[in-house]
C-alpha cells in the first residue's frame, strides 16, 4: 500500500493517512478482504506514531471503512468503496472551499487558482507515472 505524507502539509498527519486510505477505498484499489499493513508495520514505514496509526484505523473502523480483527489485523470491510465514495466527495468539497478562501486571501485570481491546481495535478500524474516507471523495473 502506497501512502504518501507531505511533512509541510496544515492538514494533520492522520488525517492525511485516513484520507488516502479511503481514497483507495473509493476508487477500489483496496478491496473488501484485503488485509492492511500492521500498525507497527504502517507507522514503521511512515515514519510516524503507532498511536497515529491506530487512531486511524479506529476512526476509519467506526466509518464502515475498515474492520479491525482482534489478533488478525485490520481489513477492508465488505462495501467499504460504497461508504468511501459519498463521504470522500464532501471532504474533498470542503477541502477545496478552504483552499479556495486561502487562494483568495491572498489575492489570487479565478485564473492563477485554476493554473495552481493544474500545476499540482500535472506533478501528481508526473508522479505516478514515475512510482509505475519503478514499479516496472
Amino acid at each position: 500500500m502506497f501512502l504518501r505524507i507531505e511533512k509541510g502539509s496544515a492538514a494533520p498527519i492522520s488525517r492525511q493517512i485516513a484520507h488516502q486510505i479511503a481514497s483507495l477505498c473509493a476508487a477500489g484499489k483496496l478491496k473488501p478482504g484485503e488485509r492492511l499493513p500492521s500498525v507497527r508495520e504502517l507507522a514503521r514505514d511512515l515514519g510516524v506514531n503507532q498511536n497515529t496509526i491506530l487512531r486511524v484505523y479506529e476512526r476509519l473502523s467506526g466509518d464502515g471503512l475498515l474492520e479491525m480483527r482482534q489478533g488478525q489485523g485490520t481489513f477492508v470491510a465488505d462495501g467499504a468503496r460504497a461508504q468511501a465514495s459519498p463521504g470522500q466527495r464532501t471532504r474533498l468539497l470542503d477541502e477545496l472551499r478552504q483552499i479556495a478562501r486561502q487562494a483568495q486571501s491572498l489575492g489570487l485570481s479565478s485564473e492563477q487558482i485554476h493554473e495552481l491546481l493544474s500545476v499540482a495535478l500535472g506533478e501528481l500524474d508526473e508522479q505516478a507515472a514515475n512510482d509505475l516507471a519503478g514499479n516496472l523495473s
